[in-house]
């Protein structure tokens, strides 16, 4: 069997409301709790496990999403309703922008506890 990436942890000030912030924003579902974990399914078979982080400091991280096109314009329109902050850049040097690496679109936001999230429509590894 190839190596896959089956699941990754998410810390989170409130497992709950991260993965509900998730599902609202990126148009997911939960896929079940497990223990102190709140599973978000992606569509490649790769769930984030939501896990309440208590009063320990959560360091930020990345995470990256390739969707569609339209995907991307409904993302970025839940994004919009939400008033959330974004940037055309990991860097946050451009914000209120959008930007259009590759030939696709993309653009960063964060979540409720200042994770750098990203969504692109083209996969950047390929070029």
């Amino acid at each position: 069997m190839p190596v896959q990436l089956n699941h990754t942890i998410v810390l989170a000030k409130d497992n709950e409301a991260a993965a509900r912030f998730y599902v609202e924003v990126l148009g997911l579902t939960i896929a079940g709790r497990l223990g102190p974990f709140v599973a978000v399914a992606l569509d490649n078979d790769v769930t984030l496990d939501f896990m309440s982080a208590g009063d320990n400091p959560i360091p930020s991280q990345h995470y990256a999403f390739l969707v569609s096109d339209n995907e991307w314009d409904e993302i970025f329109a839940r994004i919009q309703a939400r008033g959330l902050d974004y940037w055309a850049d990991p860097f946050h040097r451009h914000p209120g922008r959008t930007n259009t690496e590759y030939g696709g679109r993309g653009v960063y936001f964060e979540d409720l506890d200042g994770h750098s999230l990203e969504i692109i429509t083209t996969d950047y590894e390929l070029h």
